[in-house]
């Protein structure tokens, strides 16, 4: 089931939590870093002998104090324009995103807004690509959220999802 809300990703109560990452995977930012903030220096730790991440893949690591078992680090594109490949990118850091939490057997997992912050993906277009993604997932998740940062990406993602089901 697809849900959509607006919260903090660190507090949700689900198996994996996705973190927007940075090549580095060493903490940064926005959702980065308040998902290293959360879990403590261990997150850290952790992601040291990972040795980065390719824009478009994914990696996992625990969770450590988050209420979330595991972490799902996956790097965004930043946005050129979009005729440098950014969608295709996008849709890989969903998709690789889900497929590790199937290796991982993880029923429940919340998304951020992948690449619309700094990376400055638009985010009417990346909304469409996460939750289409989503969709194609939702099966074989109990739960999949798509966490919000604001009331105006919340009604954005409810739009989004609204006109996804009814074509």
């Amino acid at each position: 089931m697809l849900e959509i809300l607006q919260a903090d990703i660190t507090t949700l109560n689900v198996a994996a939590i996705v973190n927007a990452a940075n090549n580095s995977l060493l903490g940064g930012g926005g959702v980065d870093g308040a998902i290293h903030r959360a879990a403590g220096p261990e997150l850290l730790a952790s992601c040291r002998p990972l040795g980065g991440c390719k824009t478009g893949e994914a990696k996992i690591t625990p969770g450590f104090k988050l209420p979330a078992k595991w972490v799902i680090h996956t790097v965004g594109p930043v946005w050129r324009g979009g005729q440098h490949g950014e969608a295709q990118q996008l849709k890989s850091c969903y998709r690789n995103s889900f497929v590790l939490g199937l290796q991982y057997n993880v029923k429940s997992i919340a998304f951020p807004a992948i690449s619309t912050g700094v990376y400055g993906y638009p985010k009417a277009e990346a909304a469409e690509i996460a939750v289409g993604v989503m969709l194609e997932y939702e099966s074989q998740f109990e739960r999949i959220i798509a966490c919000c940062h604001s009331r105006e990406d919340l009604a954005l993602y409810q739009t989004v999802r609204d006109s996804l089901l009814q074509t």
